[in-house]
This record gives structure tokens, C-alpha cells and sequence, in this order.
């Protein structure tokens, strides 16, 4: 679902900050996460070495990726898989939309999948008159509480169990107020067990697609993505064309780094590798499988040796859980598909710094989503990067609405800044000013926000140079 109202980070941040049930949700997720990943991940050469073979896998995929996409499309097509590209969101959601109708379905059950949210399928679907039903379970409650997902891994990671409980009993017809965890999943299975076998079309994303077998790779705990995938007689997985790797072999370094840094697990309840639909002789599985590929920029992004760096993300999720910002804010309020550490890089480099330019200046660059990175993203590199490209115009070409922070004022600032440090009577002049000045500093603009919680600077009427000569010492000794 687009968001209905503009884009007001900051009016987004204050909103979350003041939400202490928010809050208290998120800690307590937060550390659970962060407790169960470092449980997984007890030997850190170990955790290391990992992490490089995982980098190396993505880089090496990168490198090759128009030739590793031919070869998928290839082994797909010879297993009986039917590829299509989209070039954009829209033509993804046409083709999706066209599958549908060649089959007459007017239901769509869906695995989780981030690609389906960025192409906002729900919404385009409900618009066609086809309902799109979520079958996740943190997907299904979000999906009733009529929100979008507030976390990559864990959709409804801002919600607690009485809250779930509400919102079953308010919004599933003859659903008795429940707070036991296991009568809640009950609930939830049983409302959606009937609509699987109603649905003639299942949609999930991908994991991973491997070039070398045409094996599409999903995993998930719930079994909800082995229904998807298995009992319509339609499948169809979405996936960005990054996520293909060349070999089968690549597989189960990634897998362990993906399930481990997402969700503590040393392997997650179901790993699902589908390379064809029903054969001859087999009694389930889909007779139709599709894969639609979405670039929607990520070409774009490739071009570009640094943010290509980006495109690494095996979207495990654990920037966020790590990130000091997102653990206050939550999801929503980046009021955009991807959040967080890995989403103040993505959604610039997709949808524009001119619409998006103030997600990257939220952030502190502590560093730790890049300590936690599975495949060793450089996060707070690019997000430096993007920051500069807002003040520069035309620099990469890669980044649209670069250059939009630029202003006359903050460009004569900086002049002078450079030529008080250039020029030694410039700096003692500016010296002596700012040392006159001292507790006297305008508190205007930007400064007036950074003294707002923070103590003002105060400069000492003279200078190290003057106070040591003073006590007799020389500047050369």
C-alpha cells in the first residue's frame, strides 16, 4: 500500500519518539534478535571467514550479472519455468495482473515478499478487483491492521501479543479475545487454510536464484511459502535481479549467514528449491510456475563501482536490529518500503534524493550495521556518499535529484572556511573574531537546532599559540 499522506520524515520521527508502547515493543524484539544472533555466531574467526566467502559470492554474482541472468533465464526456461522482465514496478505488477486473469483468479495468496511491497502489488491488485491475501503471519496481521511491513524479516516487530490479540478479535468474524500466543497462531492458520485451496494463483519472492540449475531457493519457518508455492495450480516468485548467485555450491554459505543473522537460527523450519513445476508422476506442486525478474533501478545502480556495494544485501535484516535509530523509531516512520540502515541507502538510490534526501542524514555512522553486515556492506561508506551527493550536483549521474541540498549561503560558508585555513592572517582574523565572540555565538538555523540539545561551544579569547608564548615558551621548541 503507497503512503496515503507526504512523506514528513521529521514529523514521522517525533510521532514515534512519543509512542512509548512503540518503543518498549521494539527494545524488547531488538534484543531478543540481537541476543539470538550472537548465540548462533559464538566463534567470530569462524563468523568471519563466513562473512568473507558471503561477500565474495555476492561480488563474484555482481561482476557477472548480465551473463549469470541469460544463464538463469536459460535453465529456466529448459526445467519449464517462464520467465518474464520488468523494467519498472508497473510492468511487474502488469505481468502479475495478466497471469491472474489468464487463469480467471480473483484471489491471490502470498508468501511473504519484499519485491511484491516495493512493487505496492496489494494496492494494484485491490484496484483490478483481485484480493491479494497475505499468508505470513506477521504479514496477515499487518494486512489486517490495514499497515505496511515496519521491519524486512519481521513485518509486525512493533506490535505486541495484547495488540495482535485486539485486532484478531475486532477484525476475524466470531474470534473469541484471546492472549495465549498459541490460540493466536491457531487462529490465524485456521483463517487461512481454507484460502489456500480457494486460490488458483500462490505468489512468494526468492531467496536466491541459481544460475548454474534454474533453482529458484525460498526460506521461511511458518510453511505458509511451501502452500504458496505448492498448492495452486499457478506460481508465481518475484524476485530483484541481483539476487541470483552462479552456483548451487554458493547456496549454503549464504543460507547460513542469511538465517543466522536474521532470525538466530542455524537453518530456518522449511528451505524450498524449486527448479520446475509438476512433473509426470508427481502428486502435488504447481503445473505453472513463473519468475518475474525486477530491475527498477538496480541497473542503474550497478553502474556505479561504489553503490553497486548496495546490491550485495541478502535482506537477513540485522542493521536494523543493531541500528540505534531504527530500535527508537521503528519502520514506519522512514515512510518508505525499506527501512532502516540498509533502506537510508536503497530508497535514495531508487526513488531520488530530492524525495528522499533526508533518510541518509539519519543516522549516527556508529558503524555497527557495518560490524553486523553478513556480506560486509560498507553502510555508513554510502550513506556518507549520498550525503555528499545531495550537496553536489551531477557528480555520478547515477543518483537522481543530486545536488539538492546545494544552497549559496552553506557554499560561501564553506569558501570561507577554506580560505581562513588556506591563508595564515585569515586564520588569526577569524581566530581572534570567534575568541572574542566566545559564549556569543549566533544561535540561528542549523546551530540554533544543534544547541537545542546539545551545550553551545565556547571559544577561548586566545589562542594555544598565545598562552604558551605568554608562559615564555618559544613556538619552536
Amino acid at each position: 500500500m503507497e503512503t496515503a499522506t507526504p512523506f514528513d520524515f521529521k514529523k514521522n520521527i517525533d510521532k514515534a519518539l512519543s509512542d512509548r508502547q512503540l518503543r518498549k515493543n521494539l527494545r524488547s524484539a531488538m534484543d531478543m534478535l540481537v541476543a539470538k544472533r550472537k548465540a548462533v555466531f559464538p566463534d567470530t574467526d569462524r563468523l568471519e571467514r563466513l562473512r568473507h566467502a558471503g561477500n565474495a559470492i555476492r561480488r563474484n554474482a555482481l561482476n557477472k550479472l548480465p551473463q549469470l541472468l541469460q544463464q538463469l533465464e536459460a535453465k529456466c526456461a529448459e526445467n519449464g519455468i517462464r520467465v518474464h522482465w520488468a523494467e519498472t514496478t508497473a510492468q511487474a505488477n502488469q505481468i502479475v495482473l495478466a497471469i491472474l486473469r489468464a487463469h480467471d483468479a480473483r484471489q491471490l495468496v502470498k508468501g511473504k515478499s519484499m519485491v511484491s511491497e516495493e512493487m505496492h502489488l496489494n494496492h494494484f491488485l485491490e484496484d483490478h478487483g483481485i484480493e491479494a491475501i497475505e499468508t505470513d503471519l506477521g504479514e496477515f496481521i499487518i494486512q489486517l491492521g490495514h499497515e505496511t511491513p515496519s521491519h524486512i524479516i519481521v513485518p509486525a516487530i512493533h506490535k505486541n501479543k495484547d495488540e495482535v490479540a485486539r485486532l484478531f478479535h475486532e477484525k476475524i468474524p466470531d474470534t473469541p479475545y484471546t492472549e495465549n500466543v498459541e490460540e493466536l497462531t491457531a487462529i490465524a492458520r485456521n483463517t487461512l487454510r481454507k484460502r489456500f485451496a480457494e486460490a488458483k494463483v500462490g505468489l512468494s519472492g526468492v531467496n536466491m536464484a541459481v544460475a548454474e540449475t534454474g533453482t529458484l531457493v525460498l526460506v521461511e519457518n511458518e510453511g505458509n511459502g511451501r502452500m504458496c508455492t505448492t498448492v495452486p495450480d499457478v506460481h508465481v516468485a518475484v524476485m530483484g535481479i541481483e539476487k541470483v548467485v552462479e552456483n548451487l555450491c554458493d547456496v549454503p554459505p549464504l543460507l547460513q549467514l542469511l538465517t543466522g543473522s536474521a532470525t538466530g537460527q542455524i537453518i530456518t523450519t522449511y528451505v524450498n528449491m524449486i527448479t520446475s513445476p509438476r512433473k509426470s508422476g508427481e502428486k502435488d506442486g504447481p503445473r505453472e510456475v513463473h519468475l518475474v525478474l525486477l530491475d527498477n533501478g538496480r541497473s542503474r545502480i550497478l553502474s556505479d563501482p561504489q553503490f553497486r556495494q548496495t546490491l550485495l544485501c541478502i535482506r537477513c535484516g540485522t542493521c536494523l536490529n543493531h541500528c540505534p535509530v531504527y530500535i527508537r523509531i521503528g519502520g514506519h516512520a522512514y515512510g518508505h518500503v525499506y527501512p532502516g540502515p540498509i533502506g537510508k541507502i536503497l530508497t535514495p538510490l531508487t526513488e531520488g534524493l530530492e524525495r528522499t534526501g533526508e533518510l541518509p542524514t539519519a543516522s549516527s555512522l556508529c558503524g555497527a550495521c557495518a560490524e553486523v553486515c553478513p556480506v560486509k556492506i560498507p553502510i555508513p561508506d554510502l550513506l556518507r556518499r549520498l550525503r555528499l551527493e545531495s550537496m553536489h550536483e551531477n557528480t555520478c549521474g547515477v543518483v537522481a535529484g543530486a545536488g539538492f541540498r546545494k544552497s549559496l549561503a552553506e557554499t560561501l560558508i564553506w569558501k570561507g572556511w577554506a580560505l581562513a585555513n588556506v591563508h595564515p592572517l585569515w586564520n588569526r582574523i577569524g581566530v581572534k573574531a570567534a575568541g572574542w565572540m566566545g559564549a556569543r555565538l549566533p544561535r540561528v538555523g542549523p546551530l540554533k537546532q544543534w544547541t537545542r540539545v546539545r551545550k553551545a561551544p565556547r571559544v577561548a579569547l586566545k589562542t594555544l599559540h598565545e598562552r604558551v608564548r605568554e608562559e615564555g615558551v618559544s613556538d619552536d621548541q
